[in-house]
């Protein structure tokens, strides 16, 4: 992570806006957080057969692709209208439906409507994750899956933020430290179970914090 940076425009950004400026090379950064995050998303759900998923902060859907092969119907939704676009270009499967919201409000999805939601490197965005899990709780079917994969917090201890670069800026995307407590303590407020917890190194991770945690939960 880079320090005392220059302040530009780009470093100014919200979180919208630098994720809707993100979306033209979001893909194609090297980005160690992204890919593993893929590969923890499929070693975790691959075994898994939906009739119905809820991914919330689909970005550019470098995971929905693969939600559409366990499930029979998939909601991808994200508040950057240009991640969205991206990610209809990518994958114009007739099973996947795109929606822009603020997943902070109200999720627009009908009561007890999916079997899985699916929330990857969202949360550290969010500063009330409670009303994530309130959300989620409503939206979950009984015996319903809650599937998170975030930044370990303690990467966020040492100051790491989600980032990329453009024009040699380095633009860091407001972030909240969350505790694992934190999302245990909202998870059991809300009636959920934890079935899994797994912490997350990359390859290029030796001796050093784990870069991911992921959390299974059951409604």
């Amino acid at each position: 992570m880079l320090e005392n940076l220059e302040k530009s425009p780009a470093n100014d950004m919200d979180i919208k806006e630098a994720y809707t400026y993100w979306s033209a090379t979001y893909d194609s950064d090297r980005n160690l957080t992204r890919d593993l995050d893929m590969h923890a998303t499929r070693e975790t759900l691959a075994n898994l057969e939906c009739k119905s998923i809820l991914e919330i902060g689909c970005g550019t859907g470098k995971n929905t692709e693969f939600l559409a092969k366990i499930g029979q119907k998939v909601q991808a939704v994200d508040f950057s209208e240009g991640m969205i676009e991206n990610a209809k270009r990518k994958l114009p499967l007739k099973n996947i439906s795109f929606t822009v919201a603020d997943i902070t409000k109200p999720w627009p999805v009908r009561d007890k409507s999916a079997d899985l939601i699916v929330c990857n490197l969202v949360l550290e965005h969010i500063e009330d994750i409670f009303f994530i899990f309130s959300e989620a709780r409503r939206a979950l079917a009984s015996k319903g899956l809650f599937f998170i994969c975030e930044l370990h917090p303690f990467r966020q201890y040492q100051g790491t933020k989600a980032n990329f670069q453009r024009n040699q800026e380095t633009t860091e995307i407001q972030a909240f430290v969350h505790n694992l407590s934190d999302y245990t303590a909202a998870a059991g407020e809300n009636g959920f179970a934890l079935k899994g917890l797994k912490e997350w190194w990359h390859k290029e991770d030796q001796n050093k914090p784990p870069r991911l945690v992921s959390f299974l939960f059951e409604k």
